[in-house]
């Protein structure tokens, strides 16, 4: 039985109809696999949403507490998919980065990944769920909650699929590919079938839309990223 980590930015899952359909994919990953951890991102603009509530009531958030309350947009959608497959008649289970197992330093906006511990993932798919897990976010030695930076959603499905030795690791976004260049900007972009890690780094570099420090864990693991 394969393991397959799956990872949902925040434009896939900006509406309820939008969740459901992530659900859906999860659910049918599920019955061909055999094993799934997704992990997804806030919906849509919620974490620029909170951001600006933030700088409403301080002029200067105190980084600990904006990195609870910016957790909170993960938590959303990581409950909102599970409640979705829950109704389609799957088991699912939704945690947040800590339950996860994802221990951070404590650099709060940008905390790095000191360890996965990933027993409690492991329980949970020996009882047959499909484990929903918030992205974005871990915690310290200290059980304070961190976030992984922006776009570090990718970074949690890649350590991740390190830590659980998966099959692959799969991220899905509204667009159908790494390009050469960007599509809507060049006209003559190809959208390739296969990527070095170090070209994909260097594409991150220049602005594609994949967390840098997400493909360096790849590559250091050797996690195949589709």
């Amino acid at each position: 039985m394969s393991l397959v980590v799956q990872k949902y930015g925040g434009s896939s899952l900006a509406t309820p109809e939008l969740i459901k359909s992530v659900a859906a994919r999860i659910r049918s990953a599920h019955d061909s696999e055999g094993n799934v951890v997704a992990t997804v991102s806030a919906m849509g603009d919620s974490t620029d949403n909170l951001l600006s509530i933030a700088s409403e009531v301080s002029e200067m958030p105190d980084l600990r507490e904006l990195d609870v309350l910016l957790s909170t947009g993960e938590l959303q959608s990581c409950a909102l998919v599970a409640m979705a497959l829950k109704s389609m008649g799957k088991k699912a289970v939704s945690l947040s980065g800590a339950q996860a197992g994802i221990r951070t330093d404590a650099s709060y906006g940008k905390a790095k990944i000191a360890a996965v511990d990933t027993g409690r993932i492991n329980e949970e798919l020996e009882k047959g769920n499909i484990v929903i897990v918030a992205g974005f976010q871990g915690v310290t030695h200290d059980s304070d909650i961190t976030t992984l930076g922006r776009g570090a959603s990718d970074l949690t499905a890649v350590a991740l699929a390190a830590g659980l030795n998966a099959d692959r690791c799969e991220i899905y976004t509204d667009v159908d590919g790494i390009y050469t260049a960007d599509p809507r900007l060049v006209s003559g972009a190809r959208k390739m079938t296969q990527v070095g890690f170090e070209e994909m780094l260097e594409l991150a570099s220049y602005g594609a839309k994949m967390n840098p420090r997400s493909i360096e864990l790849g590559m250091v693991y050797q996690v195949p990223i589709l």
